[in-house]
């Protein structure tokens, strides 16, 4: 049946909001690879595959982003074995603690922990357990890195594998117990062999993750002479500028094929196997840990405190001191560094200004394509939809620096009839956002209305309602909460975001995680980190208030929640 005129509108305006947002900037950094200047040459993508700094950096990217994924599965798989299989107390807690990591923005990550060693450390300073003055902060080195990229993205593995456990079938667990299998077997001979899909998307999501990771290596990395193939287009972009956009466009191909050859692995570990099950994936009865529940929840509560607690901890004492290396007591404590942050530099309220205002920006029009985007999607569905949809997840799923040299790309020339440039400008950044972030507010809402009875609409489309007053009264009174939980997720990601920006910034357009990155560049920690901790304190209400949200949520809609 032929959809009304309106509902092919609609998906027409969609494919195209797609298509100039997402595609169009990707396309042209592939054009630009092969064809600089729109003719054929291959000497710039010559000249930059064969300089040394080249593998060099793309070898520390595939070290440090190997390691640090294995470094997420050693963390997230354990998580979520004891999550999703245990007796074990306090999950909701110990959920929300766990993926606090992926929820902090790798510069304020990378910041905290580099606040928390070292010699120069307020904290340990202050506790009498600062190593000697000249020694070296160990985090400044590629074992810090793959450290940090681990912790960052074992969140990601958790989830991965406590989906995976939650569509377990309860009857498949049982058998194996029933015939006397005990605990330790039906976990190595039925749930593991069963969680290897989950397992093996968690770890390529964390690896591609890793490799576009540019906050991380950017704050530990750089100080310490260690590249990686983002903080090399960083440098060349901010040494050369614009000029050697030809050579950032192939590095960031470059970077695009590493990220990709990690689902590639995946694909390949898959190949072969039937990991197709039937049965019924209700609440599994938890394994009882008896005895040693104590000592398990101990060790747990240990790991979010080195994880979570303890960085956070380094932050804030660094935070409270008027400079870097004074250890933290009542004589030298001061809120002076919010103060400045907060009410007196330019700089950081311009910067607290933008993001604000990109974030909300960026969670609003998103909230309105999505809606009808996800209702056309579920409800009616067609190729060209489903592609639209496979299309609006590439943005996101390229590392961020690599969308920003596409996004410079596309918007460095002035635009056609219109003829100004969005270079330079805030509205680069912006729409850079609203191509990245759709996938996050789309995802709650396709999963809400999954869930919701088409009928209501059906009923208003007999009486002859159209498509927007039907998306009006109908359809958006019902996935209101998904929008909105869908708008926290685009806004939290936004707030913060530094791997886009970094790129994108003008003198004017600072957003929180460029000056976060400026002032510890400049070696003004103690304004750095108090700026820092701000936007944690904005993410944890941001997450409360989205843990408010879900008793009006399905099931998953947001991470943090059970």
């Amino acid at each position: 049946m032929k959809a009304p005129r309106a509902e092919r509108a609609a998906i027409a305006a969609l494919a195209l909001i797609v298509a100039l947002f997402g595609i169009l900037p990707i396309a042209r950094l592939a054009v630009e690879a092969v064809l600089p200047g729109g003719r054929p040459d291959l000497a710039p993508a010559l000249s930059v595959l064969s300089a040394r700094s080249t593998w060099i950096a793309t070898g520390h990217t595939l070290a440090t982003a190997s390691v640090g994924t294995l470094v997420a599965v050693a963390i997230g798989l354990p998580l979520a074995l004891l999550v999703g299989l245990t007796d074990l107390r306090g999950k909701t807690a110990l959920v929300f603690a766990a993926l606090l990591p992926a929820m902090i923005p790798p510069q304020v990550t990378a910041l905290a922990w580099a606040q928390l060693f070292g010699p120069s450390s307020p904290l340990l300073g202050a506790l009498g357990l600062a190593p000697p003055i000249g020694t070296r902060n160990p985090l400044y080195s590629a074992g810090g890195i793959m450290l940090l990229l681990g912790v960052q993205h074992a969140p990601l593995v958790f989830l991965a594998v406590r989906a995976g456990l939650r569509a377990l079938p309860r009857d498949l667990v049982e058998a194996a117990r029933a015939c006397g299998a005990s605990r330790g077997r039906v976990l190595r001979t039925v749930i593991l062999p069963v969680m290897t899909p989950p397992l093996v998307a968690g770890a390529a999501i964390a690896f591609v993750s890793a490799v576009g990771n540019f906050g991380i290596p950017a704050l530990l990395g750089i100080p310490a002479g260690y590249t990686t193939l983002p903080t090399l287009i960083y440098q060349r972009l901010a040494g050369f500028g614009p000029a050697i956009i030809g050579e950032t466009a192939v590095l960031s191909v470059l970077v695009g094929l590493v990220a990709f050859a990690g689902f590639g692995c995946q694909a390949l570990v898959l190949r072969g196997r039937d990991y197709r099950l039937s049965g019924s994936g209700a609440a599994l009865q938890p394994f009882t840990l008896g005895r040693w529940r104590l000592g398990v929840e101990a060790l747990v509560v240990l790991l979010m405190l080195v994880m979570v607690a303890a960085p956070l901890a380094g932050l804030l004492a660094t935070s409270l001191v008027s400079a870097y290396g004074v250890p933290l007591g009542p004589g030298t404590a001061t809120l002076g560094n919010y103060a400045e942050v907060l009410f007196r530099q330019d700089v950081t309220i311009r910067a607290f200004r933008n993001s604000a205002a990109l974030s909300l920006g960026a969670a609003i029009v998103l909230a309105f394509v999505a809606v009808p985007f996800g209702v056309l999607l579920v409800w009616r569905g067609s190729r060209l939809l489903r592609a639209v949809s496979a299309a609006a997840d590439i943005p996101y799923a390229l590392p961020g620096i690599v969308l920003g040299i596409a996004s410079i790309l596309l918007f460095l020339k002035p635009l056609p009839v219109l003829g100004f440039s969005l270079y330079n400008t805030i509205w680069i950044i912006f729409l850079a956002y609203l191509a990245r972030f759709l996938v996050l507010e789309l995802r709650p809402v396709v999963a809400g209305l999954r869930q919701l009875d088409p009928a209501l609409d059906e009923a208003a489309r007999m009486t002859g309602a159209g498509f927007g007053l039907r998306l009006r009264s109908v359809v958006l009174p019902l996935v209101a909460p998904m929008a909105a939980a869908g708008a926290i997720l685009v806004f939290m990601t936004a707030f913060n975001e530094l791997t886009v920006s970094a790129l994108l910034w003008s003198a004017g357009n600072e957003t929180l995680g460029v000056a976060v990155f400026n002032l510890d560049d400049a070696g003004r920690a103690p304004l750095a980190s108090a700026l820092a901790m701000v936007t944690v304190v904005v993410i944890l209400a941001l997450m409360a208030l989205g843990s408010l949200l879900q008793p009006l949520l399905p099931k998953g809609a947001l991470p943090w929640t059970r």
